[in-house]
């Protein structure tokens, strides 16, 4: 025999309330329809739910039975209607975020875990990429926000793209590297050290090239390449390598005291680290409530590097 659940949470109201009227007021409903539906469950059952001539009301053994498995069906469906509220709010779900390795290793992967801090049923899946391969994965829905470098004039129609740090790049060091020590730095100081390569197919690395040849170094040494940000981070606070790295980078590492900034200006490229989305109206709860967190964390970020970099003497 199979019961309606409704009229076993109608029970389970009955007997917590202690009466009819008491359950009825507790489901929302007339007490002549609640009295109504005890008359047709007792029917189908063949058996009495409370005794007869019994006021107030003395549930029956079977009556507890059936209102213990009531309260359960009550409290899936406080569940199921908490679980629905707060994945439409953004508080549950997924997101799928790509970008590219030295942001979101240095940079993103910090403000995942900050939001994941207040937002724990939520999960993240994050993959690498650069901006053409994000594009094609945003295109084809198997990406919900993309965190990339780009020049806002490149962007693609149908995508959109929201700037949240400029973009600026340094040279970097380890935080004991000889050269920090010096007073003031002029180019020429920075000749006889070899330098890191970011991989060939990072805009970083087209970065370096571009400022080893605006600042006059043509006899390089390549000492590495190719490497993820934490091996370059490995080899620079054990070396006296130099590095091309965002800022931004530099900056969330400063309380590791691993990497460090040259004090020498260099031109900066004309992409800005923003986020990319294609369908940004259409995206899921979830997806845009992390969004404006990244959105809300960058311009926080960018205001303290602000503040930091006026605090650092450059090189005129």
């Amino acid at each position: 025999m199979k019961l309606d659940p409704r009229h076993l949470e109608i029970l389970a109201a009955i007997v917590d309330g202690g009466g009819l009227t008491e359950g009825a007021q507790t489901i929302g409903r007339a007490q002549p329809s609640v009295s109504r539906t005890i008359a047709m469950l007792e029917a189908r059952i063949g058996a009495p739910l409370f005794e007869k001539n019994k006021r107030p009301l003395v549930p029956t053994e079977l009556c507890l039975g059936l209102a213990g498995e009531g309260r359960r069906i009550l409290a899936a469906g406080n569940t199921a209607s908490a679980i629905v509220a707060t994945f439409r709010t953004g508080h549950r779900g997924m997101v799928r975020i790509g970008g590219t390795p030295v942001f979101m290793d240095g940079v993103i992967s910090t403000l995942i875990a900050e939001f994941q801090q207040n937002h724990p049923q939520v999960r993240i899946e994050q993959s690498y990429g650069y901006a053409s391969e994000l594009m094609e994965q945003l295109d084809a829905g198997t990406l919900d926000v993309a965190i990339c470098p780009m020049n806002p004039a490149a962007v693609a129609p149908g995508f959109q793209f929201v700037p949240v740090l400029p973009g600026r790049n340094v040279i970097a060091c380890g935080s004991n590297h000889p050269l920090l020590r010096k007073g003031s730095l002029r180019l020429a100081d920075i000749a006889p050290y070899p330098w890191i390569a970011p991989p060939a197919s990072s805009p970083l690395y087209e970065d370096m090239r571009h400022i080893l040849r605006d600042i006059g170094v043509t006899d390089t040494r390549i000492s590495f390449s190719g490497g993820s940000l934490a091996s370059m981070t490995a080899i620079l606070s054990n070396s006296d390598a130099l590095t091309v790295l965002p800022y931004s980078v530099v900056f969330m590492a400063r309380r590791q005291r691993v990497v460090a900034a040259l004090s020498i200006r260099i031109g900066h490229p004309e992409r800005m680290l923003g986020i990319l989305t294609k369908d940004a109206a259409g995206a899921g709860p979830t997806a845009r409530r992390f969004r404006r967190f990244i959105d809300t964390e960058f311009r926080n970020l960018s205001r303290f590097i602000q503040q930091h970099e006026q605090n650092t003497l450059w090189r005129d």
